[in-house]
């Protein structure tokens, strides 16, 4: 854990982070969702918060000199546990706190919230994440809304090859409306994908309170569930969206 020149105890960190009166995260524009950074010493894979709009807004421009579009939301208290508990569907494990100040300072992410439980849901059922995937989707879509072309570098090439890694060994939420309609998310060039959810606070986000049916899906099952115009899947579609094609099993001919 990593502390710079700070002047405040883990314990009031703590306490302020529970009850800060003021708090903002660093968004990205690429994603939708906190920005997210690894640390080059810790290897830690932090959110950055700031106390003052001043300090945060300081922040996100020093990200913009380095081409990353990034904004700044104000967190308010009530939203508080929710959004530390959703950092760890997003793999994230630290809090980088007045990250560039005087009173930097780094907590890790059980230190301020502790899941109880982290195999199964409320009512006993086992929970579906994918927090190594989420992040890698994230990281790969900062780096990839910095170039200034579609090519992609040597670093892009390996956060690719890393997160199609992450993605076959995962399962997956496929949601389907109550009358048997599967949702499709159309492109510009008129090809069609079919969404899929790391997590149950992606898919809150796109289904939006609507009653859907839904079901697990390993990923070397989901070219059989996907429905038969779509060339592949949106991984988070209003997160990290990220696309990929899937290849279909060859039908056998006569």
């Amino acid at each position: 854990m990593k502390e710079n020149q700070t002047k405040v105890t883990r314990q009031e960190t703590l306490e302020a982070l529970r009850h800060p009166g003021e708090l903002y995260v660093i968004m990205s524009a690429a994603t939708k969702m906190p920005f997210v950074y690894c640390d080059e010493e810790t290897y830690d894979d932090e959110v950055f918060l700031y106390y003052t709009l001043e300090d945060a807004k300081n922040k996100a421009k020093d990200l913009d000199e380095k081409k990353y579009k990034t904004g700044v939301a104000k967190l308010e208290e009530k939203v508080l546990l929710a959004f530390y508990t959703s950092l760890y569907t997003m793999g994230v494990n630290c809090l980088a706190v007045n990250h560039g100040t005087d009173t930097a300072i780094s907590i890790q992410l059980p230190e301020l919230v502790v899941r109880k439980n982290q195999e199964k849901t409320e009512d006993g059922r086992k929970l579906l994440e994918n927090p190594e995937l989420h992040l890698t989707a994230l990281y790969f879509m900062q780096e990839l809304r910095r170039l200034p072309s579609p090519e992609l570098t040597d670093e892009l090439k390996e956060l690719q090859e890393e997160l199609l890694a992450h993605y076959q060994k995962g399962t997956y939420i496929l949601a389907m409306e109550e009358n048997g309609q599967l949702p499709v998310l159309k492109q510009k060039d008129g090809s069609m994908f079919q969404p899929i959810f790391t997590d149950i606070l992606e898919l809150n986000k796109f289904t939006r309170g609507k009653k859907m049916k839904l079901s697990a899906v390993p990923a070397d099952k989901i070219p059989q569930a996907l429905f038969p115009e779509a060339k592949g899947v949106v991984i988070n579609p209003l997160g990290a969206n990220v696309q990929l094609r899937v290849a279909r099993p060859k039908k056998p001919t006569a």
